[in-house]
């Protein structure tokens, strides 16, 4: 395994390197970087080409400029990257940190949302083939997958950000509106969830009262301006996830495993009031340490109750665990809301990662960054969910179709087994491909993303040197994008020997 991880990082390297070369080449035969200043009628304005003729290296030849690229990124292995400056003279290093911060902050979780919802729908589509909801889901997601980018991101700002900024500033649901929302969310569910037609009517009808309750309760008592969750909204959830995830990978009928994850949630109470007065006002950091301790707990309460099941035991315990800490961070920002909109009226923005001197406390500054990420994230999210939906559902109808998966029905095996670990297992390996190329892609993707909604990222730097013709900034952009393929091409190969133990040969 390690001469064929050599392997492949030899070969990427020769690709990176010859990629590099040809990027800038085009790069700096792209236009003239003098143009703005021959034409100025400054009286400093030879001075001024000759200084940028200094910083951009323009009086030595394109090879020489190259190897002097080069050689500053090849410090990088030993602590001492030298990446250039810009056309202005500013160290490229520093605008490459924020840069990749912002714009990895935004791709990381496009990227996480659209595997988890793209896979599930993929597969609930493949079981429930030709029916009336995968008809539907084919039907959006050739639309997401279609859409210019540009033009919803128009119809976000329009719907998502400036329509609801009105509404927040009064919000009032009408008993009409309720009643429609509830029918909606009603059908949507019973086409989800399946079965005869009595299931279906009990399923639509309680989904449309229980949303129409709340809905009508909700306006009622001014939640929307002021919410809050509690104690027995995360319990509840955190319950219904850990039986949720039981049901899905081992069976409600394995009761070690139940238990374990129960038993994790009942930790996760103790640890709500104990925690309550660290995080009035937490940071980064601790938040981190305290996810840590509770999939450590996830993973004793696993270890303990596990018996012949403790692998999954340990595994759904740790993953209930951190389901539960993500509902605790929910509510204490949810508890934070009605402080926000003293501070920030119109909470949703449509363009910038931040809002300029914000004097709120932590949880109002992370409300602030999840507004302000809320928009471009659903742009990508909707278009890569779109793929991966559909890659799913294609790889999981040619799996269910193989004799190894006709054998197992036969053996008398349930269809939860059939599904989870023997169709979808293997199902998993085309995915992991897209899964490589696709977080690579939206990096690059984003440059759109980010100039429609304002975003000081990786595109505006991409942008800004391309038509600059300064190369600095886009050998930048092409070092991280090659390198986020390259890395995540072999984490898809290794993961290829994760899931079918024959590609290890």
């Amino acid at each position: 395994m390690s001469r064929f991880i050599l392997k492949r990082l030899g070969i990427s390297f020769l690709v990176l390197l010859g990629g590099s070369l040809l990027m800038f080449v085009l790069t700096i035969n792209s236009g003239d970087p003098l143009a703005d200043l021959r034409e100025s009628n400054a009286d400093n304005r030879d001075q001024l080409i000759a200084q940028r003729e200094a910083y951009m290296g323009l009086n030595d030849p394109w090879y020489v400029r190259y190897w002097d690229w080069l050689r500053g990124v090849a410090g990088c292995v030993v602590g001492k990257c030298d990446l250039g400056t810009n056309r202005n003279g500013v160290e490229v290093q520093s605008l490459l940190a924020n840069a990749a911060t912002t714009t990895l902050r935004l791709v990381i979780l496009a990227t996480l949302l659209a595997i988890v919802i793209g896979i599930s729908v993929g597969i609930v589509t493949a079981i429930r083939q030709y029916s009336g909801f995968d008809y539907a889901v084919t039907f959006l997601t050739f639309l997401f997958f279609s859409l210019p980018v540009f033009w919803a991101a128009v119809l976000l700002k329009e719907f998502g950000a400036i329509r609801f900024n009105d509404w927040i500033a009064d919000p009032q649901i009408s008993t009409v509106q309720a009643i429609a929302i509830g029918v909606v969310l009603g059908f949507v569910l019973q086409a989800v969830l399946g079965g005869d037609l009595r299931r279906r009517l009990l399923t639509g009808g309680v989904t449309a009262v229980f949303a129409f309750a709340a809905l009508t309760y909700f306006t009622a008592v001014g939640w929307w301006r002021e919410p809050a969750l509690g104690i027995g909204v995360i319990v509840l959830v955190s319950a219904a996830a850990a039986v949720g995830l039981t049901a899905i990978f081992a069976g409600l009928g394995n009761r070690r495993v139940l238990y374990a994850t129960l038993t994790t949630v009942g930790v996760g109470v103790i640890a709500y009031f104990a925690t309550e007065g660290m995080l009035e006002e937490p940071n980064a950091l601790m938040l981190v340490l305290l996810l840590l301790s509770a999939v450590v707990v996830g993973l004793a309460s696993g270890w303990f109750w596990g018996g012949d099941s403790r692998r999954a035991a340990m595994a759904l315990s740790a993953v209930t665990a951190v389901v539960m800490s993500l509902m605790i961070v929910v509510s204490r920002a949810v508890y934070a809301w009605a402080g926000f909109l003293q501070l920030k009226p119109r909470p949703i923005s449509t363009i910038g990662a931040s809002t300029p001197n914000f004097g709120g406390d932590w949880w109002e500054s992370l409300l602030d960054a999840a507004t302000q990420l809320l928009l471009p994230t659903i742009l990508l999210t909707l278009i890569s969910i779109a793929s991966y939906s559909r890659y799913t559902r294609s790889s999981m109808l040619e799996t269910m179709n193989q004799d190894y998966v006709r054998t197992a029905r036969s053996k008398g095996l349930s269809e939860r087994v059939v599904v989870v670990k023997h169709a979808f297992r293997n199902a998993l390996i085309p995915i992991t491909t897209i899964v490589a190329l696709d977080f690579a892609g939206l990096i690059s993707g984003a440059v759109i993303t980010e100039r429609v909604f304002g975003w000081k990222g990786m595109g505006e730097l991409f942008q800004t040197g391309l038509t600059n013709v300064d190369p600095a900034p886009v050998m930048a952009f092409f070092l991280v994008t090659g390198i986020a393929a390259i890395i995540m091409n072999l984490v898809a190969d290794l993961a290829y020997a994760v899931l079918d133990p024959r590609i290890r040969r």
